[in-house]
């Protein structure tokens, strides 16, 4: 099955479009852990045992585990092991490379267990075939991101349109194996209509709620589907560093089940103004 297809039934089978972002950070591990053995394994498996049943996927940004060395592959491999069966693994790892590099880019995503990936269109085709030669996997492509920076290039225009539309319209080209999504930021509400215009089937992976300032429930009215759906929120710090105590895990918790719960009430609110 193409994977934007298991996406969508994804989100109807788990009700739920929040994507846990898990950006380990030792500097901001909970003070309880900091003298046990093996401290950021037990955070991830605090918060994903805790948060697992609330949750369409999950989404280890590579950064984090690649500044760790030899040790942070090893905890990005068990990480993923954590991962119940049915909960997608997104791989935010933001490559774009050509050739053979794209090639042994894609394969070692995909080997280490990830569902679908993030990557970096901006040297064109050649960059994005490897990631979406395998149907049942996914590619997410930064077409509009959530920093403040993204109008340095972004927003430049050639044809009387930004970069980002000229990526939204390519990627519906691309899209022909049903497993192209879009990297959009909740930091851009106004744009996000006018992308789901562009790319009405496409599910987007929208970064920037919570720690960012993105607006949810713009995120989720403008950037949903007909159906309200095809949409995945994603927050890292809000949820992972919700408390910095004993109770990491169940503040964890916490904060997923309010975003899912504020997520609902907007799909809600959209599907009631179409009526």
């Amino acid at each position: 099955m193409p994977f934007n297809e298991t996406l969508r039934r994804r989100i109807r089978e788990r009700k739920s479009m929040v994507c846990v972002g898990l950006d380990v950070d030792p500097a901001r591990l909970p003070a309880p852990l900091r003298d046990k053995p093996d401290p950021l394994f037990r955070f991830l498996k605090g918060i994903i045992e805790a948060t697992s049943s609330l949750v369409l996927a999950y989404k280890p940004n590579l950064a984090f585990y690649e500044s760790l060395g030899v040790e942070g592959w090893d905890l990005l491999r068990r990480t993923l092991r954590l991962i119940p069966e049915g909960i997608i693994k997104i791989g935010d790892a933001k490559r774009g490379d050509i050739g053979s590099t794209a090639e042994k880019y894609a394969s070692a995503l995909f080997d280490l267990g990830f569902d679908a990936v993030t990557v970096n269109p901006y040297l064109g085709r050649d960059t994005v075939t490897p990631f979406v030669r395998d149907p049942e996997k996914g590619c997410f492509l930064l077409c509009l991101t959530s920093n403040p920076s993204s109008h340095d290039f972004q927003y430049l225009r050639a044809e009387g349109k930004c970069l980002y539309e000229h990526i939204a319209e390519r990627a519906g080209v691309w899209n022909d194996g049903g497993n192209v999504g879009l990297v959009v930021g909740a930091t851009h509400p106004r744009e996000l209509s006018g992308l789901r215009r562009i790319a009405p089937d496409l599910p987007f992976l929208i970064p920037g709620i919570g720690a960012q300032g993105g607006d949810l429930e713009a995120a989720v009215m403008n950037g949903g589907d007909a159906s309200g759906e095809s949409v995945v929120i994603n927050s890292s710090r809000a949820i992972l560093y919700a408390s910095s105590g004993a109770d990491f895990a169940d503040m964890a918790a916490v904060q997923t089940s309010m975003l899912r719960d504020a997520i609902a009430a907007a799909q809600e609110k959209k599907r009631a103004a179409r009526l």
